[in-house]
């Protein structure tokens, strides 16, 4: 059976010349340069996976609710220079989800959140599986429950 959901990544596209910019430039960007010094522990949110030891990453903020519903919402991202976008194959979740303690944040067509649960990352799937249940669900926020941040958007397939 195939799951009613679908993890995607960040577009690399958007973020791609930020790379070329000094450490000066990314400050005005808010952004810093840094180099992944253990694995797991930099998960990038563009392949959904977590960066190699020694591999480049930018750390900037994100708004990763721009809508104009209270719920709008920004945080700090990591992604991996020459990222690939990563779409996990629905109804399954990555190492990148799985090893984590996750948030899980459903929202309706009006980006209204209308469901929130908290779990380990060995059972995001079963969660996201009953959060699509609920017809009114659009979409799933996932964030990394302890530091709080932005993980990935979850679609409904």
């Amino acid at each position: 059976m195939i799951g009613k959901f679908q993890l995607v990544g960040l577009a690399r596209e958007q973020f791609e010349h930020l790379f070329d910019l000094s450490d000066d430039e990314l400050r005005k960007h808010g952004a810093v340069r840094c180099i992944v010094t253990e694995n797991p522990g930099f998960p990038c949110r563009i392949s959904l996976e977590d960066a190699e030891v020694g591999e480049e990453l930018l750390l900037l903020p994100y708004e990763h609710q721009p809508t104009a519903s209270p719920y709008r919402a920004s945080g700090p991202i990591l992604i991996r220079r020459n990222a690939e976008q990563s779409r996990v194959q629905a109804g399954e979740v990555s190492p990148y989800v799985s090893r984590r303690l996750m948030s899980a944040r459903a929202y309706d067509a009006e980006d209204m959140m209308i469901a929130a649960t908290v779990c380990e990352g060995t059972l995001v799937a079963g969660e996201l599986e009953r959060l699509f249940d609920v017809t009114e669900v659009e979409y799933v926020h996932l964030h990394n429950a302890k530091p709080g941040c932005f993980s990935c958007a979850v679609t409904r397939v």
